[in-house]
């Protein structure tokens, strides 16, 4: 029978999950936004690449003798029409090294760096304290960039709002940590980092649908005022209600507690380079994806509107496939440790890229088909590695270690995409998403699997040393206890009288 305190700590338990994995949607949709409304943003404060793109939506693919995308020059472009009409135009597309740029290294560099400053802080002052002023400095900057009149002022913004997403991380994962059980953890990392997809989804019809509402005359502006707003009042909500937890350790790393722990040489273990690795690169083909999925389908597929489907691919389907993960690591950890969620990252991750090149070579249909039967295995990662991360370090350097983990798979998972347009100059835009996507997964799939070589199998429990059958550990011989046979033992004031039984004191004993 559950009693009514148990049930008030497990709705409180439930609530800090769901205003931490809010905030987390909401700052990474403010990350996402500019990937959906890059094509506006760009003709509006002008930065990017000029192209040759469809003007009229109204029309099919079958019905144009030449596809606008085809075209490389402005005169070639503006002579393309049917019956006198031109139905191509050349503008700003929202892409090139500009948007790379914006999208990626400017908000990663930041994000990276202040992350590792707020994991290590993490560890000494109070996280839930700093996680309210991270919310608010973020939920500002967006707000900002819906008002911005040209590109640095847009990098400039990009940048602060990174350096107050950067502590969401390391800093909820330290409080979830001292918060939930081992036998929840994988599941409750994977709710809360799924707020990047979440994120991430959200951004496809707020950045299409809200921007061609055209809300007050604010265009796209009008999706940053939005999501700003959104963010400072959650902030505002976690500064009231939301207090420091009692730090606690996790049952691999209880030992250490009484010694003094080496950040550095956790950090160069074995096991936690290669998870490194493998993340990195494993980050790096969602990173590609989401900075590049609705430019990517509207360069391809200009006559489709795509953006529900991908609102309810990366929603729904990659919701399930994230709590999927959590729950199956979960239960399988009982036999095999903590190798098992490592197992359970690999084998996902190569089950989901057939399914990631067919997103990239279909028609749009089977493509997004192709991309949900992806998406469910996908997703999976990214509170699986979490849950790895904070259970084979140690307490004292948990959210320092996981500030670096950060630091570093973004750095080389989210800066990697900027090769995507430069590669695709060479070989083209769909060959290099496929490479950059569809093939870093495969390769993180490899390495998740070699990682599992470096990850400890689970500890067998100490059993009750066994009396009758102890082993002396100085020979190793088998020391077997007998007894002892009483049958001779005498007390000393019983005399003989008492054997003979010629005495009338019955208490000799």
């Amino acid at each position: 029978m559950i009693g009514l305190g148990d049930k008030f700590e497990g709705l409180k338990k439930a609530y800090i999950l769901g205003i931490l994995t809010v905030c987390y949607i909401v700052g990474e949709l403010g990350h996402y936004l500019i990937g959906v409304t890059s094509r506006a943003t760009a003709r509006e404060i002008n930065y990017g690449d000029h192209a040759c793109q469809l003007n009229d939506t109204t029309l099919e693919k079958n019905d144009m003798p030449e596809q606008c995308e085809d075209i490389s020059d402005l005169q070639s472009c503006s002579a393309l029409n049917i019956n006198g009409t031109s139905y191509c135009e050349w503008d700003y597309n929202g892409l090139g090294i500009d948007y790379q740029l914006l999208a990626g290294p400017v908000f990663i560099l930041v994000f990276t760096i202040v992350g590792v400053v707020f994991g290590i802080l993490g560890d000494k002052y109070n996280r839930s304290m700093m996680l309210y002023m991270c919310t608010l400095v973020f939920g500002v900057a967006i707000v900002l960039q819906g008002s911005v009149q040209n590109y640095w002022q847009l990098i400039l913004l990009r940048m602060v709002m990174a350096a107050g997403e950067s502590g969401c991380n390391p800093l909820a994962t330290g409080i979830m940590s001292d918060i939930f059980p081992e036998n929840k953890r994988a599941l409750v990392m994977a709710i809360f980092n799924w707020g990047v997809y979440g994120g991430y989804g959200i951004a496809f019809p707020v950045g299409r649908y809200l921007t061609k509402l055209n809300v007050w005359d604010l265009g796209w502006r009008f999706c940053y005022y939005v999501t700003g707003v959104i963010a400072i009042l959650i902030g505002v909500l976690m500064g009231v209600t939301l207090k420091e937890p009692e730090r606690k350790s996790i049952s691999g790393n209880a030992a250490t507690q009484n010694k003094k722990v080496s950040l550095w040489k956790e950090l160069l273990r074995a096991d936690v380079i290669m998870l490194m690795i493998a993340a990195s690169i494993r980050h790096c083909g969602g990173m590609t994806f989401a900075y590049n999925a609705d430019l990517y389908y509207n360069t391809y597929f200009p006559e489709v509107d795509l953006g529900w489907w991908l609102f309810a691919v990366t929603i729904g389907i990659g919701s399930i496939g994230v709590v999927f993960g959590g729950y199956v690591s979960d239960k399988i950890v009982k036999k095999m440790g903590v190798r098992s969620r490592v197992m359970v990252l690999a084998l996902s991750q190569l089950i989901s890229t057939p399914g990631a090149f067919g997103s990239v070579y279909f028609d749009p249909f089977w493509a997004m088909i192709s991309l949900a039967s992806s998406y469910f295995f996908a997703e999976m990662w990214f509170g699986i590695v979490f849950a790895v991360i904070v259970e084979i370090v140690p307490l004292e350097v948990r959210s320092s270690i996981v500030g670096v983990f950060m630091f570093v798979i973004n750095n080389i998972g989210g800066n990697l995409p900027i090769l995507v347009d430069p590669l695709a100059k060479h070989i083209g835009y769909r060959e290099s998403i496929s490479i950059f996507y569809a093939g870093f997964y495969l390769v993180s799939s490899i390495l998740f699997f070699v990682t599992m070589y470096f990850m400890e199998g689970k500890k067998e429990e100490e059993k009750p040393i066994d009396p009758v059958n102890a082993v002396d550990p100085s020979n190793n011989i088998s020391r077997v206890h007998v007894g002892v046979d009483n049958k001779s033992y005498v007390p000393d004031n019983m005399t003989m009288q008492h054997l003979s039984g010629r005495t009338s004191d019955k208490n000799y004993y």
